[in-house]
């Protein structure tokens, strides 16, 4: 098999794996507000200064070179959203200089007069595999913005999330774990959309209660059988990245939806504010050794492969 850096890595910790959700940006080309004049005051990580640089495919080679990445699906990265296609088309062009992302997820407002034009220009980058557009979330348990214009009650915006089943589309879903009993909805309300939700619910609140109510609504969504996870970005705002908290997040999260619907994903360079790429690709291999070499492959490469619609590894 061929890998995003043209070699195969024999080392005995060298995990073979298709990352289901990365970033790449170029600050000199291309405009992100939030990472050139328009500071998210209130971004989970807290500080992101470092992430204020350009991050390319080179960049990315780099951080995974100890690695054998098969192949990168590259989510949206809150480009200009006045040009919402424009990123689609940039990360087109990488893919083709580098080989990689191999799949992409493009961003389409569902509120917007334009949201069914967007969605068919997005459709025609073949690849396009899905969309995510987050929706209105309030910032801690319990705020009320049920029912508010973006959120997931919106009729507007529910009119636009039915146009993803269109053009066969998939959802990431990104949202705090507080609004997955929502999520719940929307996936049972569209059973034919394929919804994959990131970053493993965003456990932020690491106390017994907080874990509790994490664990609950993960179990809520669970039941959806169109419902995916990536197991992804354990990174907290006021804490370390620490490897024994974060196995008991990955173990709980992988034995609630079951390791069939659950894909790896590093969401660099974002998680690498807390972590170096190498370091969390071989700790989430240690949390995974009660799972067999076949589950484990499942988990780091098959699973994405499947859902994203990827080649087969076996034929690069």
């Amino acid at each position: 098999m061929r890998t995003i850096h043209g070699r195969w890595r024999d080392a005995e910790d060298a995990v073979t794996l298709v990352d289901a959700h990365h970033h790449i940006w170029d600050l000199t080309r291309n405009y992100y507000p939030w990472l050139r004049d328009v500071p998210e005051e209130h971004f989970f990580l807290g500080d992101y200064e470092a992430l204020k640089r350009d991050y390319l495919p080179d960049d990315y080679r780099r951080d995974a070179r100890d690695h054998n990445v098969l192949m990168t699906v590259h989510c949206e990265a809150e480009w200009d959203r006045t040009d919402q296609v424009g990123e689609t088309r940039w990360v087109t062009a990488m893919n083709r200089q580098y080989g990689f992302p191999n799949a992409i997820v493009a961003h389409a407002w569902f509120t917007t007069p334009d949201s069914a034009e967007v969605l068919a220009a997005q459709a025609g980058f073949p690849l396009v595999r899905g969309i995510r557009s987050k929706p209105v979330t309030a910032r801690r348990p319990g705020s009320p913005v049920a029912g508010a214009p973006g959120t997931m009650q919106d009729e507007a915006w529910l009119r636009g999330f039915a146009g993803l089943e269109r053009h066969g589309f998939s959802y990431d879903l990104r949202v705090p774990y507080w609004h997955l009993h929502e999520a719940a909805e929307v996936a049972r309300a569209f059973p034919r959309t394929r919804i994959v939700l990131n970053h493993t619910g965003f456990p932020w609140d690491r106390s017994e209660e907080g874990l509790a109510g994490w664990r609950r609504a993960m179990e809520t969504i669970a039941r959806e059988p169109n419902v995916h996870l990536k197991v992804s970005e354990f990174g907290l705002r006021d804490g370390l990245w620490d490897e024994e908290s974060n196995r008991r997040i990955v173990l709980d999260a992988v034995a609630i939806f079951g390791i069939a619907r659950c894909m790896f994903a590093t969401n660099f360079p974002v998680a690498g504010l807390r972590v170096e790429y190498g370091a969390l690709v071989r700790a989430v291999k240690r949390m995974l050794t009660p799972y067999s070499a076949a589950e484990q492959d499942r988990f780091f490469f098959g699973n994405a492969v499947d859902f994203y619609r990827l080649p087969d590894p076996a034929t690069r």
